[in-house]
């Protein structure tokens, strides 16, 4: 006798599993837990075998019902309604782990962790050179030498470089897929030697290395008659060596006239942690100045057009160009090589000129070391340091600042 809507909803658990029985082997199974299943009991090749339908209440018993119906008609014509069900799950899951999509999950869960840039590169050199060829494939079914054509595409065309890098992040793909249970193993790994090495030189960022030149440059930014913004963000710049974008994006809030430190957030730096810079007198001076203008905007240099927008990227250099010097000979990137190179010629340590730079240690630990033990010897450098550049803009005797200090 086939069963109600009622007799399933009201049916208890027993202390063993037990099973009510509709019609044509379908059937409802009752754990100890409550749970309940629709089973599809039938015979296939003389074997007994049983096929799950779903749970209840999720599955209602016409729900069940229709689904025995189909699988009875699998049956009928001569299927295994269960090897059946197998098959169209696992294409489903392999549509579900294409290449694409599982770089996709690696993108978002990185995205944080990184700058915008390099998401967006990241995703550029995947869009154009991995997703037209093999996104579409389930990457449990992508092989070494699907990787190969893919990375000779790109060496054919001469860009060494970029075929290393899309490489270089197809193998983190594969890897983190390893992590999630997608795949076994990293093919990439198997074909990245057969690439030919980057030969190609470092190109460095245009700098001043000579004091006189960098007096020189001092002097011209100081007899800068463009905006008044945009000259304190170069002598900030020149003060503090930091990035353009570090510069571009300071806030008031960031900065401790007190403790006299700029404290930037890791949203803005390159490696995405925190940076303490601390700020010399100069640079406390021109803070105030500006202050003293009243400008209504939360930015210390705020866009030329629009107070509640930051300077844009190319306006600094733009005003280097005004100034005479050419992109061979200047980039406002370059301050950061111009005053490294003038702060270990002038003796001081390795340890403080990088933990000023922000480069961040490997090693964790000598990382948190380094932030807390070299704040108050980076004061005493920057301060020195900004003394010095005073003494090159104003045409004084070229001497190893850190004696005079």
């Amino acid at each position: 006798m086939p069963l109600t809507a009622t007799q399933v909803k009201n049916a208890k658990p027993k202390e063993k599993i037990y099973r009510l029985a509709d019609q044509g082997g379908l059937c409802i199974e009752i754990k100890p837990t409550g749970k309940k299943f629709w089973r599809y009991r039938y015979r296939f090749e003389g074997k007994a075998t049983m096929l799950g339908l779903g749970t209840y209440p999720e599955t209602s018993l016409a729900d069940a019902r229709l689904a025995h119906l189909n699988a009875a008609k699998t049956l009928k014509s001569g299927r295994n309604p269960k090897k059946v069900k197998e098959a169209k799950q696992a294409e489903t899951q392999a549509q579900n782990d294409t290449f694409e999509l599982v770089a996709k999950m690696w993108l978002d869960k990185n995205q944080e962790s990184w700058t915008q840039k390099t998401y967006r590169t990241n995703q550029g050199r995947l869009s154009n050179h991995v997703f037209p060829y093999l996104g579409s494939q389930p990457i449990s079914e992508i092989s070494p030498k699907d990787i190969l054509r893919i990375l000779q595409r790109i060496e054919s065309k001469g860009t060494i470089e970029t075929a290393h890098r899309v490489a270089s992040l197809c193998s983190q793909v594969f890897k983190y897929a390893v992590f999630i249970d997608k795949v076994e193993s990293d093919p990439v790994q198997i074909v990245k030697g057969a690439l030919p090495p980057v030969t190609k030189t470092r190109k460095h960022r245009a700098a001043l290395t000579d004091p006189r030149e960098v007096g020189k440059l001092l002097r011209y930014i100081e007899e800068y008659t463009g905006h008044y913004i945009v000259k304190q963000a170069l002598r900030v710049g020149m003060y503090t060596f930091t990035r353009s974008k570090e510069i571009r994006g300071m806030k008031w809030e960031e900065i401790d006239f007190e403790r006299k430190v700029w404290r930037v957030p890791n949203d803005r730096m390159k490696m995405r942690n925190h940076h303490i810079v601390p700020l010399s007198r100069q640079v406390l001076s021109i803070f105030q100045e500006i202050k003293d203008l009243n400008t209504p905007s939360e930015y210390v240099f705020p866009s030329v057009i629009n107070n509640s927008s930051i300077l844009s990227e190319n306006t600094l250099n733009t005003a280097l160009r005004r100034m005479g010097f050419t992109k061979d000979q200047l980039c406002f990137h370059g301050f950061r090589a111009t005053c490294t190179t003038l702060l270990y010629e002038a003796g001081w340590s390795t340890d403080l000129v990088e933990r000023q730079l922000a480069h961040v240690q490997k090693n964790q630990v000598r990382a948190a070391y380094d932030h807390a033990q070299y704040v108050e010897e980076r004061t005493r450098m920057m301060q020195s340091f900004s003394d010095y550049l005073d003494s090159l803009r104003d045409g004084g005797t070229v001497i190893p600042f850190k004696k005079r200090a």
